[in-house]
């Protein structure tokens, strides 16, 4: 019990550790990860997260916008709280909707737009690809990534397409030469058996 007790105050104290200063960070049980509270700290940009943070609460602060890959390292988040935020929705705000489209994607209808102007108390979810149709150079390099991934792979599959299709030609004109000349063989051996007969 006394190495349980130790190990659980190593926990506890590694855990605060990484905890962020202007957020309370609290205990899911063993193994179950941390709720990082966040909420109405007034703030203007998102804390160094600790990596096993299930539910996070960044509502009620003054956020604008989220750098590209601010959240990825947050693999085993199961809630997340955003809303109440004056958020900035240009070009910036790209990666936010992309990220909460993966990870809670009911989120996308609480979060409004606080500028610019022309799309101001729009949700998330309403921003169009006129909106952000401009907005592709921002993305994230992880999607460049994805792009020549299935770039690859679509490759692979043409290449793999053009041999079977020339490989099914190659066999097709292999048994018509089979079937010629099986053809003028017998063809040959009749010719010879009736002109035997006469």
């Amino acid at each position: 019990t006394v190495v349980g007790f130790a190990l659980s105050l190593l926990f506890h104290v590694t855990q605060t550790e990484v905890c962020p200063p202007s957020c309370n960070c609290k205990s899911l049980g063993e193994m179950k990860g941390l709720q990082v509270d966040c909420s109405s700290r007034q703030l203007t940009e998102v804390p160094a997260l600790p990596l096993d943070t299930k539910r996070l609460y960044l509502h009620n602060n003054s956020l604008t916008s989220v750098p590209p890959g601010a959240l990825d390292s947050l693999r085993s988040l199961k809630e997340v709280k955003i809303f109440d935020n004056p958020w900035n929705c240009d070009c910036h705000i790209l990666y936010l909707k992309l990220w909460l489209e993966d990870i809670s994607a009911p989120s996308l209808g609480n979060i409004r737009c606080a500028s610019p102007a022309s799309v101001r108390m729009k949700t998330l979810r309403q921003l169009t690809g006129n909106e952000l149709g401009i907005c592709k150079r921002l993305l994230p390099i992880k999607c460049l990534e994805f792009f020549w991934r299935d770039l690859i792979l679509i490759a692979g599959a043409i290449i793999t397409l053009i041999l079977v299709a020339w490989a099914l030609k190659f066999s097709k004109k292999l048994v018509c030469q089979i079937n010629l000349s099986l053809y003028d063989s017998r063809g040959r051996l009749l010719w010879r058996h009736t002109s035997k007969n006469h």
